[in-house]
């Protein structure tokens, strides 16, 4: 049971409630690790500053006064009160279970986050995961969130520590089957000449435009598409590309497990949007709890079948 970090006063009286306990000051030092004379001097300056005596003290033994006698329940209580905490501190430093928050793109946690959670919680059973599905920067601190996943620019993020994961691009894609029956553009001028599967941003209402960078990496050509088909949720729309319906262009974490089975085909594979950073955000300069740390270490593992180059 650790003293020092309590006020004085306190400190002097779990001194107190040793001694008495182990019966001499020599042994209440031996198992606190100190000497028999900080033990002695700490119960004289309890007595001194409050003015009072309170154990009689022979060669061989020690006996408490009345005024002894009330401050030990006192302190005994006290003592008691400390060993719980320290033992409910123990069991929380053994284990750190307990609920992480995380909040991430909806296409991302749908395709890259829940497909792995399952083994990452069997491996680690004491932890309590909570995903909040939102595109949009929260405010980490005011929603409870301990971590977050974000792409893009980090403007709209102030206040939030960030650790760039990777870069990933926004490619074309389509089924084996569309292309068979359509061919594949060779520029993104020839996309016209196709059917396009298009998303609109359930936030803002707009269709996505396409972007490109040429294959020596110095111009950028944006394609507004005019979709035969169109989607607010990303996975519907990889569905419908899937089943032959036309080109569609999202990120590359979106089409990774799809590209991997065959089911689609990159198409432009020289032409690929700029780069952009995936983070991982937190709140706070402070070391978190080893839980979060855990699950900040998991999350870090993904990007790297879908990334550029780790960041």
């Amino acid at each position: 049971m650790s003293t020092t970090a309590l006020p004085p006063d306190l400190s002097r009286l779990l001194a107190f409630v040793r001694v008495v306990e182990a019966g001499s000051f020599a042994e209440a030092a031996r198992r606190a690790g100190t000497t028999t004379s900080a033990m002695s001097k700490a119960v004289a300056r309890l007595e001194q500053a409050r003015g009072i005596r309170l154990l009689h003290r022979t060669t061989h033994s020690l006996a408490l006064t009345d005024e002894g006698e009330r401050l030990m329940a006192a302190g005994r209580a006290l003592a008691e009160s400390l060993d719980r905490v320290q033992s409910a501190l123990g069991e929380a430093t053994r284990n750190d279970g307990g609920r992480v928050r995380v909040t991430a793109p909806a296409s991302f946690a749908r395709a890259c986050i829940l497909p792995r959670l399952p083994a990452f919680l069997r491996e680690r059973p004491e932890i309590e995961i909570e995903i909040k599905f939102r595109n949009e920067i929260l405010d980490l601190a005011a929603e409870g969130v301990d971590i977050a996943i974000r792409s893009g620019p980090l403007d709209r993020a102030p206040g939030h520590l960030a650790r760039r994961l990777c870069t990933f691009s926004w490619i074309a894609c389509a089924s084996p089957a569309y292309l068979n029956a359509r061919g594949a553009p060779a520029t993104p001028y020839e996309l016209s000449e196709h059917d396009h599967v298009g998303f609109r941003n359930p936030a803002s209402g707009q269709i996505l435009t396409w972007r490109f960078t040429d294959p020596r990496g110095k111009k950028l050509v944006r394609v507004a598409p005019k979709p035969k088909h169109i989607c607010d949720d990303a996975h519907a729309s990889v569905a419908l590309i899937a089943n032959g319906f036309g080109i569609g262009w999202g990120p590359a974490w979106l089409f990774h497990e799809d590209l991997r089975t065959g089911r689609l085909v990159e198409v432009l594979a020289p032409w690929r949007a700029p780069p952009e950073p995936l983070w991982m955000l937190r709140t706070s300069n402070r070391r978190p709890p080893l839980r979060t740390q855990r699950v900040m270490a998991f999350l870090a593992t993904l990007p790297a079948t879908f990334s550029d180059k780790s960041g």
